[in-house]
């Protein structure tokens, strides 16, 4: 009998769905212009981060990055590792096939090599999942889960459910099976991406993970609330809902990427990677008129939000600063990219 994982679909997912239909076109234009291969290694690291460290992992999006580019970083030898491991196996993700036993396994043994004995096979032994000593979801059985990852990949295989819902649907179900003796999570997220990547290649570097990370309760959440009912639903309604966060994030960031005026754009160039007062930005901006240097340059960096206070609850301070936020930061990367 042909396997059917458990799920409904409700308003919400259809919704959702529908939602995200109405963007995505936006987001693939837009990121195909402006994802320099700058910016995508850099949503790349992003996406490694966010994903280790809802794994635990407490490296910094810096040090991550630090890591990457072979510098010498603090840290504990197995959180550098996971990080070494993470990238290698994102890098290697384009040649892989989503519905792929041997591409799933290859990946696992990429994402986890020195960092378990059980690399790039599936688990012989039992595992539970516990919370606060609490056991909260007991795994089948290691001798079952070759079948059921099996049924599993031969679903995505001839599914005709959309791509948005059926990644969502694989999601969950790795979870639910928890097929490796460690490296389910990342595992799930990695190869949601790839099912994701081959219906909209450019979500590949969509760091969605970024936006679970923020909801991490809330992801945990919807997992057992799946398991409990006995249907992915409530896990694929906190995907889809993450998904849309994350693209249109994404999608505003890069439309108001062009609608930085001339005097916004100076004044980020000036700040660039420092810090520095009204007064040393005036001077490097050649103003002397006050009222035209805010209401033309200051005002709108801030309100925009290309530019922030070093101390934003005093904004009078005679010791005030302004630098750049992150997305000022993403702003100038973009403009100074040879």
């Amino acid at each position: 009998m042909k396997y059917q994982p458990p799920y409904t679909i409700t308003p919400s997912i259809v919704n959702r769905v529908a939602a995200i239909g109405e963007i995505i076109g936006r987001y693939t234009v837009l990121a195909e212009q402006s994802l320099t291969p700058r910016l995508r290694r850099e949503n790349r690291l992003r996406t490694i981060h966010a994903s280790l460290a809802i794994e635990n992992n407490t490296l910094t999006l810096e040090q991550v990055t630090a890591v990457i580019e072979g510098k010498r970083v603090l840290g504990h030898p197995r959180e550098i590792q996971e990080v070494r491991n993470a990238f290698v196996a994102y890098e290697a993700m384009e040649k892989w096939h989503a519905n792929s036993e041997q591409n799933l396994l290859s990946a696992h043994e990429l994402l986890m090599q020195g960092l378990m004995d059980e690399v790039g096979c599936y688990r012989s032994g039992g595992v539970g999942i516990f919370q606060d000593k609490q056991l909260v979801h007991m795994a089948p059985p290691a001798d079952r889960v070759p079948q059921l990852m099996a049924d599993l990949l031969q679903w995505l295989t001839t599914t005709d459910e959309h791509p948005l819902i059926a990644s969502c649907v694989f999601h969950y179900e790795l979870e639910f099976i928890h097929p490796f003796a460690d490296g389910n999570g990342r595992m799930g997220r990695l190869w949601q991406t790839l099912i994701l990547r081959d219906w909209k290649s450019m979500l590949v570097y969509l760091p969605v993970e970024t936006v679970i990370r923020e909801r991490q309760q809330d992801y945990y959440q919807a997992l057992a609330a799946a398991d409990t009912q006995a249907n992915a639903a409530p896990f694929i309604d906190f995907m889809l809902s993450a998904l849309h966060d994350a693209i249109n994030e994404a999608t505003i960031t890069d439309q108001v990427t062009d609608q930085v005026t001339d005097q916004v754009a100076t004044l980020i160039q000036v700040i660039g990677a420092g810090e520095l007062n009204s007064s040393d930005l005036m001077q490097a901006l050649r103003l002397i008129h006050h009222p035209t240097f805010r209401e033309n340059y200051l005002n709108p960096s801030l309100t925009g939000g290309w530019v922030e206070r070093t101390q934003p609850d005093s904004p009078r301070s005679p010791t005030q600063r302004y630098r750049l936020t992150p997305k000022g930061q993403q702003w100038l990367q973009r403009h100074t990219e040879t």
